[in-house]
C-alpha cells in the first residue's frame, strides 16, 4: 500500500501555501534586520548625546514658509510646518498632473498628424523637453518670470484689480471660511448625484427604448444640496482686492513665480514623455478600427475620441502610472527654486532640530506614501478599462 503522507506535508507541497509562506519569511527577515538596524542607530546617538524620537513635532517652529495652502504661523509646532510642506507638495504636483496629461494628450495626437509642419513643430516639442534635464528649465522659467517682468511698484494691472509683477500674479480673492468649504462639498455631491441620476436615465432608456429628458432631474439633483448648503451655513460672499504696496502686494491670491515655474517646468517635462506615451498607444490600434469608423461615416475626430483613444487606453495606462509617479517625485526639485515643499520644510527642520534621520524618514514615508495611492488609484483605473475592452 502507497503510505499516507501526513497533513503538514501535504500542506507544504502546497504551492499556494509555499508561495504564501515564503513571502511571510521574507518580511518576517527585512523586519528583524529592520529593527536591528534601529536599535543600533538609536544606541549610537544616545552615546553621543543627539536626541532620537517624534517628539520634535510638538514644538514650536519659529520659522517662516513663504507660501502655504494651508494656514500657518511661525509659531506652530514642527508638525504642522510639514504638513503645509506636505500640502504644497500634493497640490502643485496634482495640478501638474492634469496639465502634464492635457498636453500630452495635444501633442501626441499632434504627432500623428497628416500635416507635416504640425506633426514636425509636436516632434521639436518633444525633443527639446525630452532631452534637458527639469532642473535647468526649472531655473530657465524661474528666471524668464523674474527677469522680464516688472517690479511690484510697476505691476501691470491688464484688468481691474489683477496684477502682474516680477512677485507673481495676483487677482482678488474671496475671503474662505469653513461655510465655503461645507458647500464645496455640497457642491461634489451634488455632481455626484447629477452623474448617478443620468446613468440611471440612460440605463433606463436602453432598457425600454423610450426617450425622456434627464437633464431637468440632473439640474435638480445638482442644485438641491448648494441650495441648502447656502441657506444652511450662509458662506459669506467677501471680496478681497489686491492693492500695490511698495515692495509687495496686499490682499488677494497671489500666484507666485516659484510656484508658476515649478508648475510649468513639472508640466512640460512630463507632458513630453506622456505625449510619446499617448503616441505609442494610438499606433497600437489597428488601421482596420480606423477604416471600420470611416466606413460609418465618422470623422477622424469622431474616431478618435469615441474609437481609437477608448482602445488605445488599455496601452497607455500603464506607463502613463510610471509618468504620475515621476512627477510627484520629481517635484522635490523645488528647493532649487525656492518653493517651500516638503523637502525645504524638512530640510529647515533637520537644521534647527538636528534630527536627520526622523526628517528623512517622514518625506521618504510621504513619497511612498503618495506613489501607493497613485498606483492603487491608476491599477484601479486600468481593471476597469480593460473589463470595458472586454
Amino acid at each position: 500500500m502507497r503510505p499516507v503522507a501526513s497533513s503538514g506535508t501535504s500542506l507544504f507541497y502546497n504551492l499556494r501555501f509555499r508561495a504564501i509562506l515564503y513571502q511571510v519569511v521574507a518580511v518576517g527577515i527585512i523586519v528583524l534586520i529592520s529593527l536591528y538596524l534601529f536599535s543600533n542607530v538609536s544606541q549610537k546617538l544616545a552615546e553621543q548625546n543627539i536626541a532620537t524620537g517624534f517628539g520634535f513635532l510638538s514644538r514650536d517652529a519659529g520659522f517662516v514658509i513663504s507660501q502655504s495652502l494651508i494656514d500657518y504661523k511661525p509659531t506652530d509646532s514642527y508638525g504642522r510646518a510639514l504638513l503645509a510642506g506636505i500640502a504644497n507638495t500634493v497640490w502643485v504636483s496634482a495640478w501638474g498632473v492634469v496639465l502634464a496629461t492635457i498636453l500630452g494628450l495635444v501633442v501626441g495626437i499632434a504627432r500623428l498628424s497628416r500635416n507635416p509642419l504640425l506633426a514636425f513643430l509636436a516632434f521639436l516639442y518633444v525633443e527639446a523637453l525630452r532631452n534637458v534635464p527639469l532642473l535647468l528649465y526649472l531655473f530657465l522659467w524661474y528666471a524668464l518670470i523674474v527677469t522680464t517682468l516688472p517690479s511690484v511698484r510697476e505691476a501691470w494691472e491688464p484688468i481691474p484689480h489683477v496684477f502682474l509683477s516680477n512677485s507673481g500674479l495676483t487677482v482678488p480673492s474671496l475671503s474662505w471660511t469653513g461655510a465655503h468649504s461645507l458647500t464645496l462639498a455640497a457642491l461634489c455631491v451634488g455632481v455626484a448625484m447629477g452623474v448617478a441620476v443620468r446613468r440611471r436615465a440612460t440605463a433606463r432608456r436602453v432598457a425600454t427604448g423610450q426617450h425622456r429628458p434627464s437633464w431637468p432631474w440632473v439640474v435638480l439633483a445638482v442644485a438641491v444640496p448648494v441650495v441648502l448648503a447656502v441657506l444652511l451655513f450662509q458662506p459669506d460672499l467677501t471680496v478681497s482686492l489686491p492693492e500695490k504696496g511698495r515692495f509687495r502686494m496686499t490682499g488677494g491670491a497671489q500666484l507666485r513665480p516659484e510656484f508658476t515655474a515649478l508648475l510649468v517646468g513639472l508640466a512640460l517635462s512630463a507632458s513630453a514623455g506622456i505625449a510619446e506615451i499617448v503616441r505609442s498607444g494610438i499606433l497600437s490600434v489597428r488601421k482596420g478600427q480606423w477604416e471600420a469608423a470611416r466606413a460609418l461615416g465618422l470623422r477622424d475626430g469622431l474616431s478618435m475620441r469615441l474609437i481609437i483613444l477608448p482602445q488605445a487606453l488599455r496601452v497607455i495606462i500603464p506607463p502613463l502610472t510610471s509618468s504620475y509617479l515621476s512627477l510627484f517625485k520629481n517635484s522635490s526639485l523645488a528647493i532649487a527654486i525656492g518653493y517651500p515643499d516638503l523637502v525645504m520644510v524638512s530640510n529647515t527642520t533637520m537644521n534647527q532640530t538636528g534630527q536627520a534621520i526622523e526628517g528623512i524618514a517622514i518625506f521618504m514615508m510621504v513619497y511612498l506614501g503618495l506613489s501607493i495611492v497613485i498606483s492603487l488609484f491608476m491599477n484601479w483605473y486600468n481593471s476597469r478599462v480593460a473589463l470595458k475592452g472586454r
